[in-house]
């Protein structure tokens, strides 16, 4: 137990570094008799979780509007989950994937390949190759994709699209293909050069027929992509309707649909980053369901164990798999994590599956999001606001951009003073917000109530405060 919080700051800051943070921005390297004014980003002594609450070992109790990095559906400590891993850890805790199988990982495959979205006349969705975490998750498909061509003798196949704006983690095959210049400009000369297509991103359309249009222009500028590289491409990726950390912007499911016969036409795979708005977000369990697209390859992160345990899912069609197949293990898939499948993690995705079938969590959060759109709509009206947009459970603020607030035009996380005068407003009011550049976002646990949603909409309005 820590005694206080100012003992707690020091011995987290004497070894951890923080992830997605410039450190000085704690204090870290500055003189004593600057810490106090020159603190900018708090840091929470959070000793355990309660739905939707973070409770800090003061017994504050601070609102996860974020669902900690968009990880937690079901709340915090949820029992059904907790107990279907510990009654696992009592059984099998580790296992080698590799020449092994076990139970959690069989059955989960077979839940995620049932429940896939599905395209009538397509290979279906029909492998899972497990991997530790999201980013790992795109390095898995990214190259499954090369080397499906490179079995195929198609050498000439070696480059990635996408959009503008996108990310899709912070690994060298996934930062290559991500477009947020904070991110990966430092590292440019160790990655791979992918290209990238206009967003089909919404922002400033005002009903869904100007939005749909925005869509196809933006199709008709990746079909132009496509034909200048013939032969060259060998895989699409994109986050379906939504690009998160890009700053939430969000697109008409018509790209989808046009993105889909894109690729078929030229031959391309198709990649859907799931890991964010997958499992309910978007408002249907996956998002391509809304633009009635099936995959070549889809990757699960985040949600997928209800944010208690690290695990990625990567489902690939029959047809990849084939490709594979070979009495020569060079022509093998030979990637591998050591925790590949881990049982413990399996079960706490089978755990949360149930829960969103017997919980009906479709349906609930099809109300919750009415009401997130019910308490936003104000602040359209605020002169610094430009934009609010929501997706299913995925809301968000956009503010008239500062100059300085944004780093070549793409949302940075918490970025510029008025990004950090926002994140401590809503924290004072004991929020927890992480505001994309000038975007103010709300993606909370599924079991989030209407007292605290109203809490969420109170903090916001102290954070747009804050921004003036």
């Amino acid at each position: 137990m820590i005694a206080t919080a100012g003992r707690w700051r020091a011995r987290d800051l004497a070894v951890l570094w923080h992830p997605c943070t410039q450190m000085r921005e704690h204090g870290v390297g500055l003189p004593a008799h600057l810490m106090g004014e020159a603190v900018a980003l708090p840091l929470l002594p959070v000793a355990r979780g309660e739905g939707a609450w973070l409770v800090c070992h003061d017994g504050r109790r601070v609102l996860d509007a974020v669902s900690s990095w968009w990880t937690n559906l079901h709340g915090h400590a949820e029992p059904r989950i907790a107990a279907a891993i510990a009654r696992q850890a009592h059984t099998l805790e580790q296992v080698i994937l590799a020449g092994c199988s076990h139970p959690p990982a069989v059955e989960l495959a077979e839940r995620l390949l049932a429940l896939a979205p599905r395209q009538g006349g397509r290979d279906a969705l029909a492998k899972v190759f497990y991997a530790d975490n999201g980013s790992s998750g795109v390095e898995v498909a990214l190259k499954m994709a090369f080397h499906w061509f490179h079995n195929r003798g198609e050498a000439g196949r070696t480059r990635f699209v996408a959009l503008h704006g996108s990310y899709h983690g912070e690994t060298i095959g996934a930062l290559a293909v991500g477009d947020l210049p904070l991110y990966r400009s430092v590292y440019g000369p160790l990655l791979p050069q992918a290209l990238f297509a206009p967003s089909p991103d919404a922002f400033g359309t005002h009903d869904a027929s100007a939005a749909e249009q925005r869509a196809h222009a933006a199709a008709d500028a990746l079909q132009q992509l496509f034909e200048a590289h013939p032969g060259e491409i060998c895989a699409f990726i994109l986050e379906p309707l939504v690009q998160c950390a890009g700053g939430m912007r969000m697109h008409h499911p018509a790209y989808l649909r046009r993105a889909r016969a894109l690729c078929d036409a030229h031959g391309i795979f198709l990649i859907a980053d799931e890991i964010a708005v997958g499992f309910g977000r978007t408002g249907s369990l996956f998002a391509c369901e809304q633009g009635g697209t099936q995959p070549d390859l889809m990757c699960l992160s985040k949600g997928l164990t209800g944010g208690f345990l690290p695990l990625c899912a990567v489902l690939a069609t029959q047809t990849i798999f084939d490709g594979f197949l070979d009495d020569s293990r060079e022509r093998a898939f030979l990637h591998s994590h050591s925790y590949s499948g881990n049982p413990l993690a399996c079960a706490a995705a089978l755990a949360s599956l149930d829960i969103l079938e017997s919980d009906h969590v479709l349906e609930r959060n099809r109300a919750t999001a009415e009401r997130m759109a019910d308490l936003a709509a104000p602040f359209a009206a605020h002169p610094l606001v430009a934009e609010v947009r929501q997706t299913g459970m995925i809301l968000a603020i956009e503010l008239h951009p500062e100059p300085g607030n944004r780093e070549d035009g793409h949302a940075v996380e918490i970025s510029g003073r008025r990004g950090l005068r926002m994140y401590r407003a809503a924290l004072e009011h004991d929020v927890l917000l992480r505001p994309l550049g000038d975007v103010l976002y709300w993606m909370p646990p599924y079991c989030i109530d209407d007292s605290q949603l109203e809490l969420l909409a109170q903090a916001t309005t102290a954070a747009i405060m804050a921004a003036a």
